[in-house]
C-alpha cells in the first residue's frame, strides 16, 4: 500500500515546503521551489548494506577483508581513485557536457570487461551509439554488456540476474523510480535512485560508477546529499576547446583527496599524460618579462607550471585586479604586503595574472612566484629561464615554508632548472646536482634575489 502526497522542494538543496515560495530558506536561492508528487510506502523500503538485520558488534570482533584494487587500465584514473578501483565502492563523476565523462568510462569498462563482468547502463544514448563510439575509439566489444533503460527497478532486476562486478549508470539525472511520480532529474528522483543503486552496490560488492550532470555554476546537479552517498567524487576540469582534460578527486574514502589525473583528448579517446609538467612548461624560446616557473603540489605529485603577470598603467578610476588560475582576493593581499614592506606601489596600475595551461592553484606556495612575476612585468626585467621559486608570504613580510619542498626541488632539477629561490625552512638538506638553491626568510630578501638575478 502507498499514498500520494503533494510537496514542494528546492531543486538545489532539497529542502521541503508545504506550499510554494519564491526563495529557499535553506540555500537562499530564488525560483528553485518546484512541485513534486511523492508516493510514500507504508512498509520500509530501505535495508542495511549487509542486507540482514543490523546487530551491534564490538570493533575487535569485526572481520576485515583484504582491500583488493583493480586497475582501470589508466594509471591517471587509478591515481585519482587512490590506486585502483575497489569492489563495492560507488564513484560519482561530474563535469561539463562533452568533456569526456562517458568516453573515459567506456574505455575503463572495455579494459575491466576482460577480467570482470561489466554492465554499461545508458539513459541518454542508444546501444548503437555506444557501439559506434567504441569502434571509433578502437575498444574491444565482445565482453561489454549494454542496457538502455532509465527505470531503476528494471535496471536492478537485470543486475541481480546478470550479477555484474562493475556497473556504470550514465547518467544519474536520467534515472527514475516508481516510488516517486516526479520527473527524472528532480531532487527526489536523484536522491531515491542513487540510494537504491548505492545500496545494491554495497550489498552485492559491485563497483558502481555514476555519471552526474553539473549546473551552470559548475556544481553537481541534484541534492547535496548525493555527494555524501558515494565513496568517491571526481570532477572533470578543462575547456572543450582545450586538448587537455584534468580529473580531480574532491572526496575519496579509499585514498587521498585533491589528486589530479591529466589526460589528452585524441581521436582514439582520452590518453593519459605521463609527464604533465612538460605540458605546462611549453614556454616561448624568447626571454620575456612577467613570466616565472613555480612548483605546485597536486595531491602527492609536484607539477611545474608557468605563472604570468602583466602590469600596465591604468586608464580608469579603479585599477583592475584580474586573476585566472589563482585567487583574486589573495592577489590583492599580496600587492598590499608588497607595498607595505618594500614600498613598491601598484595603486595606479592594472594587474593581470594568469596560470598557463588552465590549472587552478589553490595552495599558498604560489605567493612568491606571483610577486616575482609582478615585479618582472612592472620593471620590464625578464627572469632567467632556468629559475624556479615557491613559498608562502605572510602578512608581516615573512616567507613561510610549504609542504613537500624537497620533492618540488627534485622535480625542478629533473627538468633542467639551475636556480631555485625557496623559503629558508625548505632549503635542500643536501646539495642537488646542477642546482643552486637560494633560501630567503623575508620579502626583502626575496626582492634582493630578484635584483641580483634579473
Amino acid at each position: 500500500m502507498s499514498k500520494s502526497k503533494l510537496t514542494f522542494s528546492c531543486q538545489t538543496c532539497g529542502t521541503l515546503y508545504p506550499k510554494w515560495t519564491g526563495q529557499c530558506t535553506g540555500c537562499h536561492e530564488w525560483n528553485t521551489i518546484a512541485e513534486e508528487v511523492t508516493t510514500t510506502a507504508t512498509a520500509s523500503r530501505y535495508q542495511g548494506y549487509s542486507g540482514k538485520q543490523a546487530q551491534i558488534t564490538r570493533m575487535l570482533d569485526v572481520t576485515l577483508h583484504a582491500e583488493s584494487r583493480v586497475s582501470t587500465g589508466s594509471q591517471e584514473l587509478d591515481r585519482v581513485l587512490g590506486g585502483g578501483l575497489i569492489m563495492g565502492s560507488a564513484v560519482l563523476i561530474g563535469g561539463d557536457p562533452g568533456i569526456g565523462k562517458s568516453t573515459i568510462l567506456l574505455q575503463a569498462i572495455a579494459h575491466l570487461s576482460q577480467n570482470l563482468k561489466t554492465l554499461y547502463v545508458t539513459g541518454e544514448e542508444s546501444p548503437q551509439q555506444i557501439t559506434l563510439r567504441a569502434r571509433r575509439l578502437g575498444l574491444t566489444e565482445d565482453k561489454v554488456w549494454l542496457l538502455a533503460d532509465t527505470h531503476v527497478e528494471t535496471i536492478l532486476n537485470h543486475a541481480q540476474i546478470e550479477k555484474p562486478r562493475v556497473l556504470v549508470i550514465d547518467s544519474i539525472q536520467t534515472m527514475h523510480t516508481s516510488l516517486l511520480s516526479s520527473a527524472p532529474g528532480s531532487v527526489g528522483q536523484v536522491r531515491e535512485t542513487a540510494m537504491q543503486l548505492v545500496t545494491f552496490a554495497k550489498q552485492t560488492d559491485t563497483a558502481l560508477f555514476l555519471v552526474g550532470h553539473v549546473t551552470k555554476e559548475g556544481h553537481l546537479a541534484g541534492p547535496r546529499v548525493l555527494e555524501h552517498m558515494v565513496d568517491t567524487v571526481l570532477y572533470f576540469e578543462g575547456e572543450q576547446d582545450n586538448r587537455y582534460r584534468m580529473i580531480r578527486a574532491v572526496k575519496n574514502r579509499f585514498g587521498s583527496v585533491n589528486e589530479l589525473g591529466i589526460f589528452a583528448m585524441t581521436e582514439k579517446g582520452l590518453r593519459e599524460v605521463s609527464h604533465p609538467s612538460a605540458i605546462f612548461l611549453s614556454r616561448s624560446s624568447e626571454v620575456a618579462s612577467g613570466s616565472i616557473i613555480t612548483a605546485t603540489k597536486e595531491g602527492s605529485r609536484p607539477l611545474l607550471v608557468e605563472v604570468q603577470a602583466l602590469v600596465d598603467q591604468s586608464h580608469g578610476a579603479n585599477p583592475r585586479r584580474l586573476s585566472v588560475g589563482l585567487d583574486a582576493q589573495r592577489l590583492s593581499m599580496l600587492l598590499a604586503v608588497l607595498h607595505r614592506h618594500t614600498g613598491i606601489s601598484t595603486h595606479s596600475m592594472d594587474v593581470f595574472l594568469n596560470v598557463v595551461g588552465g590549472l587552478q592553484i589553490t595552495e599558498p606556495a604560489a605567493d612568491l612566484p606571483t610577486l616575482f612575476a609582478i615585479l618582472s612585468s612592472l620593471r620590464n626585467r625578464p627572469l632567467p629561464h632556468d629559475l624556479i621559486t615557491f613559498g608562502e608570504l605572510g602578512l608581516s613580510g615573512e616567507i613561510r615554508p610549504v609542504p613537500g619542498g624537497q620533492e618540488r626541488l627534485k622535480e625542478a632539477a629533473k627538468h633542467g632548472f639551475k636556480t631555485a629561490i625557496v623559503p629558508k625552512a625548505n632549503d635542500a638538506k643536501k646539495s642537488i646536482d646542477g642546482m643552486k638553491v637560494m633560501a630567503v626568510q623575508t620579502l626583502k630578501d626575496a626582492v634582493d634575489c630578484f635584483e641580483e638575478l634579473s
